[in-house]
């Protein structure tokens, strides 16, 4: 069984002041996406469908083509590409929707674009995020373990220390998992940094500045799940919508339709640990340092450069 790797790569990028998603990083113009993929494929996975906006998809289309038409498999055969989209207007029908609304319904109603093309366990992640190598091993040897279970996820977690910014804070969630290593919880911190006297701090729920572990494990959104999910969260947004379809910002984020399973003992989520360090790009300023972080990875061996060869 290969998996398959979901890659949101839907958003606008109004932060960044561009696509991330066709930026290259990498010493011979890679982009982030690039790197995983490569990974992906090393890892054992079979097919990556991409969630992508209407607006860009032909010329995701095309930049695919162009770069990964020469990748094989271990077995020899072509690596699969879908593209599906994630527009407004595609919800469950009976919903009302605010006008003036712009934006889509956030990171799980991105995930439900691909509920007709994935129907094996698969891996999600975000198009502008480096998870590293031994993350894509890891979440590939689980989905493979699991592979005729249903309700049984799980998530990638970070050390802490790993991820953050030597240019601001950040906001990360911080995971809590018990003694049978199933996550129990995610509570969301902002503006975590790093002192230089190596005390790592940020505020939590309640805006209270608090210490944190920086050998904590935190989500960066790498999620393992079986097909079942599918109609599982569909069930869920059609009760978000209930609550929120005329409303002008809300979204339906993957946490929140996970956290909404576990309440209802309908799911339990593994937490993965991963030696790998996390980085991407947020804001324009964060590019120089990913492109500098990417040169010396080549540099070192261990990626090729070029990435993909023509």
């Amino acid at each position: 069984m290969k998996p398959t790797l979901l890659v949101l790569a839907a958003g606008m990028g109004s932060r960044y002041g561009g696509l991330k998603q066709m930026d290259g990083v990498g010493p011979c113009g890679e982009t982030i996406i690039d790197y995983s993929i490569y990974d992906a494929v090393n890892a054992g996975f079979g097919k990556v469908v991409y969630v992508v906006r209407e607006y860009f998809r032909e010329k995701m289309e095309a930049l695919v083509k162009e770069k990964y038409g020469s990748v094989r498999l271990a077995d020899g055969s072509p690596l699969e590409f879908v593209f599906v989209t994630q527009e407004l207007d595609k919800i469950p029908a009976g919903y009302e929707t605010n006008p003036e609304r712009v934006k889509p319904w956030g990171t799980a109603h991105a995930v439900l674009m691909a509920k007709d093309v994935i129907h094996e366990p698969f891996v999600i992640i975000n198009g502008d995020d480096f998870y590293g190598r031994e993350s894509f091993k890891i979440i590939a040897s689980w989905c493979r373990e699991h592979e005729n279970t249903t309700g049984e996820y799980a998530l990638v977690g970070f050390k802490l220390d790993n991820t953050l910014s030597e240019s601001g804070g950040v906001s990360r969630g911080i995971c809590s998992a018990d003694a049978s290593g199933l996550l129990t919880h995610i509570e969301e911190h902002t503006v975590i940094v790093k002192d230089a006297d190596g005390r790592v701090h940020g505020n939590n729920y309640s805006g209270q500045d608090v210490t944190l572990n920086a050998g904590d494990l935190c989500s960066m959104n790498m999620f393992g799940f079986t097909p079942d999910y599918f109609t599982k969260s569909e069930e869920i947004f059609r009760t978000f919508l209930g609550e929120h379809s005329t409303e002008l910002k809300s979204e339906f984020y993957i946490p929140y339709a996970v956290d909404c399973l576990f309440k209802s003992g309908t799911a339990k989520m593994a937490l993965l640990s991963t030696p790998e360090r996390w980085f991407g790009v947020t804001y324009q300023e964060d590019r120089p340092a990913v492109v500098e972080k990417f040169a010396s990875l080549a540099k070192e061996g261990v990626y090729p450069a070029p990435l993909y060869k023509k």
